[in-house]
């Protein structure tokens, strides 16, 4: 499958959202390749989306990056234990990012099922196989993600999006709010994440 190249990323983060669904997720670490495709991502989209870590032009070394070139990673860390993972959009002094909500596992199901639960990938009752990965946090630790790979290139070799099936397999996209940002008043509202129609994966309908 063909790598995703800047250009796709270089736009509006609403449109990056919608159309990285279907896409898949690549991570090769320790000469193997953990692959999911996207199900699930939130948009999160210029300084006055109050949402957003950038809301006012708050800028921090922790946000930086999303100041920067688009198709870089911006991971942060939550609750002290959760990382997520975000693609940076848009243009340079454009703060724009889409978080990745949750994807559904390709390639690499043994080394995922070690990373989230430390046992092989067979012996995985049925709640956590569907439990590995339809979770921003759950994601993250199953791909191995964290916060060394903070402004990883993702036009790069190591953490990367290639094209998947979409082709052949259109996606049905469901518009939805996004979730967990109770405290951003009426962007709480903002129509901005989004995800694959009827997907088991997906974290929250």
């Amino acid at each position: 499958m063909r790598k995703l190249e800047r250009d796709f990323y270089s736009r509006d983060a609403l449109l990056v959202a919608k159309e990285l669904l279907g896409k898949v997720l690549v991570h090769e670490i320790e000469g193997k390749r953990l692959a999911a495709k996207i199900v699930e991502t939130e948009a999160y989209r210029g300084i006055m989306d109050k949402a957003a870590h950038f809301y006012g032009g708050r800028r921090t070394p922790r946000v930086e990056v999303i100041y920067g070139a688009p198709g870089f990673s911006y991971v942060y860390l939550i609750y002290g234990m959760h990382h997520c993972f975000n693609i940076v959009t848009g243009g340079n002094e454009e703060p724009e990012a889409v978080l990745i909500r949750a994807v559904q596992p390709v390639e690499g199901l043994e080394p995922m099922a070690g990373h989230r639960f430390a046992k092989p990938y067979g012996q995985l009752t049925p709640k956590q196989a569907l439990g590995l990965t339809n979770g921003p946090g759950k994601l993250c630790k199953a791909l191995a993600i964290d916060r060394s790979l903070n402004a990883e290139d993702l036009c790069g070799s190591r953490l990367y999006v290639e094209d998947g099936d979409t082709d052949t397999e259109p996606v049905s996209v469901v518009t939805a709010k996004r979730v967990g940002i109770d405290y951003a008043e009426e962007a709480r509202d903002y129509p901005w994440r989004f995800y694959v129609k009827d997907n088991l994966y997906v974290s929250v309908l």
